[in-house]
């Protein structure tokens, strides 16, 4: 990619907010207009240019861990994906607000008494529960936020994303002037925003100005009603991208070339957390994709453009409401329909970006089948070139030999024996297939050595398994020990790791190669 212009860390950062929006519900750019909000807000109250740098950050990635624990949105409310959207408008208001927007919201559509009943079930524990959901988004927006290369003052803004003002956030861990102030800022811009998609910038005053002391910071919030109009200008042009991009304050560094891996993985990661079916499996994709390049004779240049594309071809996927990726049965054709149009998700955020724009069309068609019958758009053989064949080829084996909530993974030779089927019936181009089945049967390199965070190999063992999803009985039936004594290692591993939560814990285990997706 380096004929391509450079890329700027807050466009690889903006190419994850816009992420961030398709998985909350959010029309494209609501990240970036928060980001905006934010510091127009931080400059007109005269703060220095570094925490302006914090504020811009926090912005943009006020929801980096919003595929965290979507398990725990959909067990509570059905669909998160309708959910979500709804919720936000009541995030900082007062707490009647939002538990009667949760009853209206919750398992929408279900019969009366069904959604009753769920609703009770998921009650049990509720405060418990998203407890450690607001946790589990810090931990990984905190993380994905290191790994893409953020200052230590935006890794800490971002811990502390779902605190509020009068102490009634989550985790609770912090109220007042304890949140940091990025944050307090975020939440002014988030909350006008969201009120400014449904009734404009008077309802926007009316909320911010409701909020204020509640869930607002008091101080914050009147500084931004005392600037009028002046903050929303521009933000509701087609697309605000090139005046974000140029309004970063700060010295607007660089992602080097030896960081983008770096990066896009993160955006792997973040896609991948969506369900626990999927976890890993863009890198996987990615590393075979890359060896099957190596097979075809693929050039250099155009080996790394497709392992590239290959790490983001899944980010649509956090589109897609994560009680369709886990169904155990056949998907309807509304919900075959949502899969297909992950692909397009794929590529349209990734178009955003003029740095990535090599990789959105490769991206954008791992769904698509030499007779016409892919996704989405339904390109032929000749269409497309032989590196997009080659990731569409290595996506659909690793999919295969992975688990799913509808089938176990399976073996080498069944998947062997499938993908060569689909040669046969003229689906995917057979040089493809034989470049894909070769680079599968070669060994895998070994994981390096030593265990990261001083892990032993037993501890490693557990992470790799807990973050595939499995319950504590599970990995100590799996592994021939006690839960007591699997509960001692997970503990021990937490503390290790310096994590708390699940999903913390499996983007540490997806960095170190601790997670085998076929398991």
């Amino acid at each position: 990619m380096s004929a391509n212009p450079p890329l700027r860390l807050a466009e690889a950062v903006a190419v994850l907010s816009l992420a961030t929006d398709l998985s909350m519900g959010q029309p494209l750019e609501h990240g970036l207009r928060t980001a905006m909000l934010s510091l127009r807000l931080a400059q007109a109250i005269g703060l220095a240019e570094d925490d302006q740098v914090t504020v811009f950050y926090t912005g943009l990635l006020h929801f980096a861990g919003c595929t965290a624990e979507s398990e725990i949105d959909a067990r509570f409310f059905g669909d998160e994906m309708v959910s979500r959207p709804r919720m936000l408008t009541v995030a900082h208001g007062s707490m009647f607000e939002l538990m009667t927007t949760a009853m209206r919201t919750a398992h929408q559509g279900s019969p009366p008494l069904t959604r009753a009943a769920r609703i009770a079930r998921a009650a049990v524990g509720g405060i418990a529960e998203f407890r450690r959901w607001a946790s589990s988004h810090c931990d990984v927006a905190r993380i994905l936020g290191a790994r893409m290369g953020l200052s230590e003052p935006i890794q800490h803004s971002l811990r502390h994303l779902y605190e509020r003002w009068d102490g009634n956030g989550m985790p609770g861990e912090l109220r007042g002037p304890q949140i940091p102030l990025a944050v307090r800022i975020m939440q002014v811009a988030e909350d006008a925003d969201v009120a400014c998609q449904y009734g404009g910038i008077a309802l926007a005053r009316r909320t911010v100005t409701r909020r204020a002391g509640s869930g607002l910071d008091p101080e914050a919030a009147r500084a931004f009603l005392a600037l009028g109009d002046e903050p929303y200008k521009g933000l509701d042009a087609p697309s605000i991208w090139a005046d974000t991009m140029a309004a970063e304050p700060g010295p607007q560094p660089a992602v080097t070339e030896d960081r983008l891996d770096a990066c896009l993985s993160a955006i792997a990661d973040f896609a991948d957390l969506k369900s626990m079916w999927t976890i890993g499996h863009s890198r996987g994709v990615a590393d075979l994709a890359e060896r099957a390049a190596n097979v075809a004779g693929l050039a250099a240049a155009e080996v790394i453009t497709l392992r590239r594309a290959a790490l983001v071809h899944d980010i649509g996927r956090v589109a897609v409401p994560v009680g369709v990726w886990g169904k155990p049965g056949p998907l309807s054709r509304g919900e075959h329909e949502q899969v297909r149009l992950h692909a397009y998700h794929s590529e349209r955020v990734l178009d955003a970006c003029p740095a990535l724009r090599p990789l959105a069309r490769l991206a954008g068609s791992h769904g698509e089948r030499c007779d016409g019958s892919g996704y989405h758009r339904g390109s032929r053989a000749a269409d497309l070139s032989p590196a997009a064949w080659l990731l569409a080829t290595a996506d659909c084996y690793q999919a295969m030999r992975e688990p799913r909530a509808y089938r176990e993974a399976l073996s080498a030779r069944a998947a062997a024996d499938e993908l060569l089927k689909e040669a046969q019936a003229g689906t995917l181009p057979r040089d493809a297939v034989r470049a894909v089945l070769a680079a599968a049967g070669q060994p895998r390199p070994p994981v390096p050595q030593p265990r990261p965070a001083g892990l032993s190999e037993r501890e490693c063992e557990v992470l790799g398994l807990i973050a595939r999803g499995m319950a504590t009985k599970q990995v100590a039936r799996q592994l021939g020990i006690s839960p007591k004594t699997c509960d001692h290692h997970i503990q021990r591993l937490y503390r290790k790791t310096g994590l708390s939560t699940r999903a913390g814990a499996t983007l540490f285990a997806l960095e170190h190669g601790l997670i085998d997706p076929r398991q």
